[in-house]
This record gives C-alpha cells, sequence and structure tokens, in this order.
C-alpha cells in the first residue's frame, strides 16, 4: 500500500518535470530563431484548426495552425508548421519568418517578443515547479508521518 502514496507522485513529478523540459527547449528554440539574424519572406501554404474538449458540457479549444515554406539562405525549401499565429494570416499570404541555420532549421514566424516569451516560459515553469514541490512536500510528509507507525505495527 506504502508503493501508492510513493510511486503516484513519482508518475505526477516525471510528468511535471518533462513538461518543464519540453517549456525550455521550446524557448531556447524560439529564441535561438531570433537571435539568429536569418530572415526569409515565407509562403502560407495551410491553414487548418484543431480542437480538444467539448464531451459532457467541458469547453471546447481551438488552436490555429499555419503550415510555411521558404527558402533558406543556403538554398534548401524549408516547410514547417506553427500553432497559435494569428487568424488574419490566410493562405497564399506571405510573412517574415525567423530561423536557424544548420542541419536542422529552426523556424517561427513570431514576430520578436522577447519578453511576453520569457514571461510565458516563467509562468509555466513556477506553475510546474509548485506541482514538483507538492509532491515532494507529500512523500516527506508521508514518509515522516506514516512510516513510524507503520515499522511499529510491523506491516
Amino acid at each position: 500500500m506504502d508503493v501508492f502514496f510513493y510511486l503516484v507522485p513519482d508518475v505526477i513529478m516525471a510528468g511535471a518535470l518533462f513538461m518543464a523540459y519540453r517549456v525550455v527547449r521550446r524557448w531556447l528554440r524560439i529564441r535561438s530563431a531570433w537571435n539568429s539574424g536569418l530572415t526569409a519572406e515565407a509562403r502560407c501554404l495551410r491553414t487548418y484548426t484543431t480542437t480538444h474538449g467539448g464531451a459532457n458540457d467541458t469547453s471546447v479549444r481551438t488552436t490555429l495552425h499555419h503550415v510555411y515554406e521558404f527558402l533558406a539562405r543556403d538554398g534548401r525549401v524549408v516547410r514547417f508548421e506553427e500553432d497559435g499565429g494569428p487568424g488574419t494570416i490566410l493562405e497564399g499570404d506571405y510573412v517574415t519568418v525567423y530561423y536557424t541555420a544548420g542541419r536542422e532549421v529552426v523556424a517561427t514566424a513570431h514576430a520578436p517578443s522577447r519578453a511576453k516569451h520569457a514571461a510565458a516560459a516563467v509562468g509555466i515553469l513556477a506553475f510546474l515547479g509548485v506541482i514538483v514541490a507538492f509532491c515532494v512536500g507529500f512523500i516527506v510528509t508521508y514518509a515522516t508521518v506514516f512510516s513510524p507507525v507503520v515499522n511499529a505495527v510491523g506491516f
């Protein structure tokens, strides 16, 4: 039975730490695209939406996706997909993209907004940190409060 009280918080912590890794990775990738100084004119090839939720009277969340294609400085044609773009960009529109050179091109059509992007990442990381701290606190509290009782009873 003790395993349950250790395993569940560990799984929750692992999930929160993995999400934190993904947030930091995305933040650094987008920041590197903005800081690279490389820009290109990209054409929006396709727009589409995805929806989540709506079952059992829950709210529906819709995400707008764009597919862009541009010619990199080294002559490669790069196609990438990005979510959360403005609804005013339609198929056939041209936008400025920021990208990194190299074997794996990282590109974004979002205009540089370093403070906003950093604040969002820090906010998400703070929330995930609270989840991890709660799980650690739960495990420590359970170990200190209930372990002596279990050992005294002999289970």
